[in-house]
């Protein structure tokens, strides 16, 4: 049995969407973002205390791009993962990895806008770097989806892998704080992705993390 253990919209959510893609059985742990990810009991299944983490064979495994490598190795070497000898192999695992570029910038600006505890620990200048950086990214991923003349339809020519997942989870995070209105093909290849019925799926079915579509920076006086 496979457990995950989840915050809703946080890192987690590109692992329960991965994990819906596969078709694997599965079960749910969700936690409170709160100090309850600090018990002893939570960190014994993951010593930084975050999620996700994945109890797999008697195992425990953290890290999304850790966790994604090995699930698709392991349930889907070549529909969702691209393994050694593959031509696309090296930017399957660029892309898998580009999540991770993408999120730290998102919790960046969740710790701004959502989690400190009050206002006067809020920094506007802070709010204003990260939606750059995350910008920025943005025009990493377009750039990787324009094809000239036509546009791919996934980060790897060779159709829709994990890859999508893990940047797409990044992207819905991050259109909290930075919106892909100059972006035409990111924005196209995230409404194809997220039509999709396994990231409906993953999406938050109680309290969510965000109370609000988009947070704007604080203007810095």
């Amino acid at each position: 049995m496979i457990t995950l253990h989840h915050v809703e919209q946080t890192r987690s959510m590109r692992t329960l969407w991965l994990l819906h893609e596969l078709e694997v059985p599965f079960e749910v742990s969700i936690h409170a973002f709160d100090k309850s990810l600090r018990d002893p009991g939570y960190l014994a299944i993951s010593p930084a205390g975050r999620v996700p983490s994945l109890e797999i064979d008697g195992e425990r495994m953290f890290e999304t791009g850790a966790i994604a490598e090995y699930l698709c190795e392991r349930f889907s070497p070549d529909r969702l993962g691209r393994m050694p000898g593959a031509p696309d192999r090296m930017a399957w695992l660029v892309w898998i990895h580009f999540a991770e570029t993408v999120s730290q910038h998102c919790a960046a600006l969740t710790q701004q806008h959502v989690a400190l505890r009050d206002d006067s620990m809020r920094s506007p200048i802070v709010m204003k770097l990260e939606a750059a950086r995350i910008i920025k990214c943005y025009d990493a991923i377009e750039a990787r989806l324009d094809g000239g003349i036509v546009s791919q339809n996934y980060l790897l020519m060779s159709g829709f892998t994990a890859a999508d997942v893990n940047v797409g989870q990044a992207v819905y995070m991050a259109q909290h704080f930075a919106k892909l209105d100059n972006h035409p093909n990111v924005a196209a290849w995230y409404a194809r992705i997220t039509d999709r019925e396994a990231f409906q799926l993953s999406l938050p079915k109680d309290v969510p993390l965000f109370d609000r579509s988009f947070y704007d920076p604080w203007p810095v006086e």
